[in-house]
């Protein structure tokens, strides 16, 4: 028998399922290694070729790990809650469970197909009651915490009630909401219940508060950042506007400094950590009132630059500003609300994006100068954001390029204070060596001087202070789904109650309907019984909301995110029902050692995960600051896409070099439709949509051909490679092999399908090694020649170095010179042919458990030592000397390196080639370097 690749696969499999191969134990003496994926969204489309990448590489070093003696976690579940499935059972009336469960199963399929080494005995699924009861359990934490500056960390929410019991708020330096209010020991002692419930929501990592959303009508629900393109929502591109809603949120603002001092503490890559410090925003300047004329109002502004502040001639609200429809007056009411309607149209990152539009409008109010006094216009325009530090702007058109725009576009005054620049033509940013002028006592000052007397002149007036601004914003948690972690809380008076630990979790009710309601409630308005009884702590059954014992619950449910944000901690014991990991298995797994996935969730899913980590930290629930010691981001893989030219309003397609003739408008073809030579199968193409049914089509030479472009491989594309094919045809270890051989792991590459038979080819190399002509296994106990076993030990060393440094690409080519150096060496010896199994083992781990196998174990290749590299194997004996006469290389011999320059000048002279170069004449010199050449002067 051949190298059957299917039938080896299939056997290694079961045996690895049956066996439980790549099981962890929580209580081991080796040293632990952590090996973590960013866990798959089970969509119904499954797998293609781009998706394993990630896991391919990580399992390769998981692989390693273990052969160097780790005990070595590399789980796998899913992160099984999200809008697809919800917009699917929408369609179809299905319950999102069961699409849920049946893309798992799909998913299970393909990568067990594939190979991996996970430990399958930890997954979990992030819809899975007896997971999401944990999620619902940390949420419970967040309520019931605050964060204290002083000490740096959160503290739990009873021991600020007894500060406030004891001294009033005065004294506390709380991350909380903008507006509280102080208040004295007894004015506290004076509220009611309810009272102090709101005072505390205030102070709460997890609290209520009504926030500018992106809302979406046809999906009813509200959308992250991450899930807007182009104005519009990822999932089915339908509109998206701004709109105000009471929404949970969470205080990862009180974070910004340690998140941001925390990335000096990972391996990650500087181009990530970049992201995650723009993203948090770190900036120093100072916070600045400005008094609304005629009004009790005041509006305040970060600045970076207060030593500009008398070059300020307007200031611009955010169209959300809860200012606006305080201040505006009569006259420019209609303006002002048309305005903010249009602008509610656009996301916050198509309005930072659009830097060419310059809109906006006056609302009739000003405001006066901290120091002239005198009247400052004020305007909303959409460049500003009600998110980003106050929502407003003391517009300085001489220092700042949109303010300058805006000014010009309006006619709004522009006054220089800086001395000796020109600002004719446009603003002038600049900071060090910039003299301020026209500005009474910051006159004279360079930038530095002018910024600290500029805040201190603000302190002594009451209308400003110095501060540490920060861009990162507290997260909305809250999302009008019904496909997500309910929130574990009631609602007493409007006030949020938590249910007891004991209690949850609390599991999502059947609907009938997963829209929202026809009064706009979100989907779990739609459930007959949800609500809940106080007297027997449990979602009551067909019972009336009384507001005595029945109250209503949250109608809400979590993002994407909640789930995502601490599963690396429930892998390590996720089994626990009495804590979402025990103590002895954290400390004993402590953090993810490695973690890969995409570039996509840097500001996201990884801000979050580290937020929540810090957070459990602070509470004592873990030992570590941080979830995750070192990151690789992964590469995409490219597809190449198909495309056909249908003539502009006809039904009519013309091939690729024919197109450039007509108005034509490309459209997407599945690749699977069109062969090597980029021909269009035409008869498939029209059975393929009923639009093409009767399409013409003008060919070249009877073919039509298509168009080709390299992008993301996407369903949407119809370019994507099922792995099933590739595994089907050429093997998992073929599949496994070829994407690590298309490129640097972090770099894009494009597939390309006609690429893999060379890496098939060379396993089935690798097979002919250990087997004669006629496929028998054969192997020599005998001595393996010096050649083969230099060619073993360079290749361990370049494997093992490149494997270290993630560099699989290059550890496929050093594989295949190996084998073929081995085949012309003829090696068949054990001394080499057993160490380059467990070498290759990793990458091909299938054909690498049969050749092991074969050479006599009867374990798991799995539980194989690393090979290690003997240097002394790697010292060159011998030197390939050029001899040259009169300069001119003839002819090269080998000769031993420890022989000494006479030995190299009698052998060289003695050879039959230098006695017909001299033709019986002596040399007049023999010039001789050891270890370098021979030239002989004639």
């Amino acid at each position: 028998m051949r190298y059957n690749f299917n039938q080896i696969e299939k056997k290694w499999q079961e045996y690895w399922a049956k066996n439980q191969t790549f099981k962890a134990e929580n209580n081991s003496d080796k040293l632990k290694y952590y090996v973590l994926d960013m866990f798959p969204y089970p969509s119904g489309a499954g797998l293609h070729v781009g998706h394993p990448l990630g896991y391919i590489a990580s399992d390769i070093y998981a692989r390693y790990k273990r052969h160097k003696g780790f005990n070595v976690l590399h789980p796998q579940g899913y992160d099984s809650f999200g809008l697809p499935a919800e917009q699917y059972a929408i369609q179809t009336g299905q319950h999102p469970a069961l699409t849920t469960e049946a893309n798992i199963n799909r998913y299970r399929e393909q990568l067990d197909q594939i190979g991996f080494s996970f430990d399958w005995s930890r997954e979990v699924r992030t819809s899975e009651p007896d997971y999401y009861k944990w999620t619902q359990w940390i949420f419970i934490q967040l309520f019931d915490s605050w964060y204290d500056h002083d000490a740096g960390k959160a503290r739990p929410i009873s021991q600020l009630e007894e500060i406030f019991s004891a001294e009033g708020n005065s004294g506390v330096n709380a991350a909380c909401d903008d507006d509280v209010e102080q208040f004295s020991i007894s004015q506290w002692n004076s509220f009611s219940s309810e009272e102090k419930q709101r005072i505390l929501l205030k102070y709460r990592l997890t609290y209520l508060a009504e926030t500018e959303v992106n809302w979406c009508p046809q999906l009813g629900t509200v959308l992250a950042n991450d899930e807007i393109v182009n104005g519009v929502s990822e999932r089915g591109g339908y509109p998206v506007l701004r709109k105000k809603m009471t929404q949970w949120s969470m205080r990862i603002s009180a974070y910004s400094e340690r998140l941001l001092q925390g990335l000096k503490d990972i391996d990650w890559t500087e181009s990530l950590k970049e992201s995650q410090r723009n993203w948090i925003g770190k900036s120093v300047g100072a916070l600045v009132e400005f008094k609304v004329q005629g009004s009790k109002f005041k509006v305040p502004v970060f600045t970076t630059r207060p030593d500009t502040i008398y070059g300020v001639t307007f200031m611009t609200l955010a169209p959300e500003h809860e200012l606006v429809a305080k201040i505006t007056t009569p006259e420019y009411k209609e303006q002002v609300e048309a305005y903010i309607e249009a602008t509610a149209r656009r996301s916050e990152r198509e309005r930072m994006a659009d830097v060419k539009t310059i809109s906006g409008v006056f609302t009739g109010a000003y405001a006066e100068h901290p120091f002239t006094r005198e009247p400052v216009p004020i305007w909303i325009g959409d460049y500003v954001l009600a998110g980003y530090g106050t929502g407003a702007v003391m517009a300085v058109p001489c220092g700042d390029q949109r303010d300058y725009e805006f000014a010009k576009h309006f006619d709004l005054p522009i006054r220089n204070i800086f001395e000796n620049v020109d600002i004719s033509q446009e603003a002038f940013a600049g900071k060090e060596g910039t003299v301020i002028a026209n500005s009474e006592f910051l006159d004279g000052l360079e930038y530095k001087a002018a910024l600290q007397k500029a805040i201190l002149e603000l302190e002594k007036i009451g209308q400003g202070k110095g501060r540490t601004n920060y861009r990162l914003r507290d997260a909305v948690f809250s999302r009008q789904r019904y496909w997500g972690e309910p929130f574990p809380v009631y609602y007493v008076d409007g006030l949020p109650q938590m249910i007891e630990k004991e209690h949850l979790p609390l599991r999502l009710p059947e609907v009938e309907k997963y829209l929202p309601t026809e009064t706009g409630e979100p989907p779990l308005g739609n459930a007959t019984t949800w609500a809940w009884d106080t007297e027997k702590n449990e979602v009551v059954e067909n019972a009336r909301i009384d507001h005595k014992t029945i109250f209503p619950l949250e109608l809400n449910t979590m993002p994407g995110w909640a789930g995502s944000s601490w599963y690396l901690f429930r892998y390590m014991d996720p089994h626990n029902e009495e804590r979402f990991v025990s103590e002895a298995a954290q400390q004993y797994w402590e953090n993810v050692d490695l973690y890969i996935g995409g570039s996509e969730h840097a500001t996201g899913h990884l801000l979050y995960s580290r937020f929540w980590t810090k957070f459990l930290k602070d509470r004592g629930f873990l030992t570590v600051e941080e979830p995750f010691k070192k990151l690789i981001n992964q590469g995409m893989i490219l597809g190449t896409s198909a495309f056909v030219y249908r003539l502009e309003g006809e039904n009519k397609f013309v091939s690729k070099s024919l197109s450039g003739a007509h108005n034509v408008q490309p459209i997407h073809a599945d690749v699977s439709m069109v062969n090597s030579s980029d021909e269009l199968d035409i008869e498939a193409f029209k059975k393929w949509r009923p639009e093409f049914a009767e399409a013409e089509f003008i060919t070249e030479d009877g073919k039509y051909l298509v168009g080709r472009e390299v992008e993301k491989m996407s369903k949407s594309k119809y370019n994507v490679v099922n792995p099933d094919d590739i595994c089907e045809d050429y093997g998992a270890d073929t599949l496994r092999m070829y994407e690590m051989f298309l490129g640097p792991l972090e770099q894009a590459k494009p597939w390309n399908t006609a690429g893999i038979t060379g890496v098939h080819n060379f396993l089935k190399k690798l097979w002919k090694l250990y087997h004669d002509e006629d496929n028998n296994f054969r192997l020599s106990d005998e001595k393996a020649s010096a050649d083969s076993l230099k060619t073993l030990h360079k290749t361990i060393k370049k494997v093992t170095e490149d494997i270290e440094n993630f560099s699989f690409n290059t550890s496929v080519s050093t594989f295949m010179i190996c084998v073929n150096e081995l085949a012309a060496q003829k090696c068949y010896f054990r001394e080499v042919l057993e160490p380059l199994a467990v070498l290759i083992a990793p990458y091909a781990p299938h054909i690498a458990e049969e050749l092991w196998q074969k050479l006599g174990h009867d374990t798991s290749v799995t539980t194989a030592s690393y090979p290690e590299y003997e240097e002394k194997f790697l010292v060159e004996s011998s030197k390939e000397y050029p001899v040259s006469f009169n300069g001119k290389m003839r002819f090269t011999l080998e000769l031993p390196l420890d022989m000494s320059k006479e030995e190299i000048e009698k052998t060289v002279l003695a050879h039959e080639k230098t006695q017909q170069q001299l033709n019986g004449r002596e040399p007049k010199k023999v010039i001789v370097v050891p270890g370098k050449i021979v030239n002989i002067v004639g």
